[in-house]
């Protein structure tokens, strides 16, 4: 969740929040299909116009050699704010290839606010850099915020707000809504002394009230408030069945701490489900698109691991039987393996594929290269568990040819599985139709009779 502050910070940044993701993968397109001098040239005339946010989905679009020359030309001053609108991933990526020097350079410019978003991510020791760059008060409210858990609002509530005492005048509230413009801007906010909300003053109230009104006279009656130490999606449902714009974020101590906004909520709400999605797959919404190879295949190693107990314990139960069964039945018990693999391996690409097209990252230009990635994790994974699963297979079956025959289908199933996944979505997209839908239904039918074709064809090759 570290970037739900940066997609709030600028007017740049809410304006390319409502671009239409088609321009994105235009720009993406005629990004990735340029080479050497020629991309460097339209980066630039990018750069003369593009807001941070469509930055930062270019950079994410390039493989990791083009994606670090291309951010070497963004300018020094610019650089906080398109990282900060970065996954995860691609982020800590540039961050540990940049040279110490402009390290040190670049977390001078950040704020508390944004090393809590990105110190989420970030190792730390490279935390701990970016805090020695600080003053003591930037530490401070570094500390204050790092209190809180990353799932509760009190870590990621949005600081800019409208407060003043319950003493001030209508007159000094109307000139801090006239002076100071921030998203969902429509309550001031009254605390005492020590900072302890006491109430909240509506803007239609204080524009219609007498200038000389102390504040304390327009307190909203049916005031609320967020607690800080509430859960992310409990305090987006706080403000939704509000129908407000904005709520108070109130610490254990009656502290004001921020605020939480309908803008902040719809964040929340959106990358809750998308880490669902990615769930499914044993994934995580901040992966890079372009994960180095071995990254990318450690992080879904687990996963496929996960899966392999599963496979097996299926494999087992049909296995209960084969004292009664023959050699043709062996086949069988070990036949699910196969196209398991193959389908968790295929719907990890495919997860990758559906989260990029939605984000206009995809498109002709780096398909290849993305295919490529894909492939090559896709084979590491497929040597790793064919050793793993023949080795386990031979000695279960007290049968070497038998291990050998599913440790190639194995390797060769999820390869195809990786081609399929990132191939399937396209194909799918060029007749128009939801990759999303429809793409594990014919990703699950590519590898199961690729899984089956292998394994069987083998077994029939080197058994009779």
């Amino acid at each position: 969740m570290e970037e739900l502050k940066n997609e709030l910070k600028s007017d740049e940044q809410q304006e390319f929040s409502a671009q239409p993701q088609a321009d994105v993968s235009q720009v993406v397109q005629q990004l990735t299909e340029a080479e050497g001098d020629e991309q460097a040239d339209v980066f630039s005339d990018i750069l003369t116009e593009a807001e941070p946010g469509t930055v930062a989905l270019l950079l994410e679009s390039l493989p990791l050699d083009e994606r670090y020359e291309r951010w070497q030309q963004i300018e020094p001053e610019e650089r906080v704010d398109v990282l900060s609108l970065m996954r995860a991933d691609p982020r800590l990526g540039i961050v540990k290839k940049m040279p110490d020097s402009e390290l040190d350079l670049l977390f001078s410019q950040l704020s508390p606010e944004d090393l809590i978003d990105w110190s989420d991510s970030l190792p730390d020791s490279i935390t701990d850099r970016a805090l020695a760059q600080m003053g003591e008060r930037q530490r401070k409210h570094f500390e204050l915020y790092d209190q809180y858990d990353e799932n509760e609002i009190g870590r990621y509530a949005d600081h800019q707000m409208l407060v003043l005492n319950p003493d001030s005048t209508v007159a000094q509230g109307q000139r801090f809504f006239r002076r100071i413009d921030l998203d969902c801007n429509d309550h001031l906010f009254l605390v005492d002394i020590n900072d302890k909300y006491i109430g909240t003053v509506r803007r239609y109230d204080l524009f219609k009230a007498d200038v000389e009104t102390l504040l304390s006279e327009l307190i909203w009656a049916d005031s609320r408030f967020i607690s800080a130490d509430s859960s992310l999606i409990e305090a987006a449902e706080a403000i939704e069945h509000s129908r407000e714009l904005e709520l108070p974020v109130v610490d254990d101590e009656g502290v004001l701490i921020g605020r939480m906004t309908l803008r902040l909520a719809t964040i929340l709400v959106r990358e809750h489900y998308e880490a669902q999605l990615m769930a499914t797959a044993g994934m995580d919404e901040h992966d890079d698109l372009f994960a180095p190879i071995t990254v990318g295949a450690r992080r879904r190693a687990v996963w496929l691991g996960i899966n392999l107990m599963t496979a097996f314990l299926a494999s087992a139960t049909i296995g209960l039987f084969e004292n009664v069964l023959s050699q043709v039945v062996a086949l069988a018990v070990l036949m699910p393996i196969v196209a398991s693999m193959g389908g968790i391996a295929g719907s990890q690409s495919l997860t990758l594929m559906i989260r990029g097209m939605a984000m206009g990252q995809i498109s002709s230009g780096n398909v290849m290269s993305l295919l490529k990635n894909e492939l090559g994790i896709g084979s590491l994974n497929g040597i790793l568990w064919a050793i793993i699963i023949g080795m386990i297979s031979g000695w279960w079956f007290n049968d070497t040819i038998m291990g050998i025959i599913i440790g190639c289908a194995i390797l060769i199933n999820m390869a195809v599985a990786a081609i399929a996944g990132v191939m399937v979505p396209m194909i799918l997209q060029r007749f128009n139709q939801d990759a999303a839908l429809s793409g594990s239904v014919i990703l699950t039918t590519v590898t199961d009779v690729v899984g089956f074709f292998t394994f069987l064809g083998l077994a029939t090759i080197l058994y009779l």
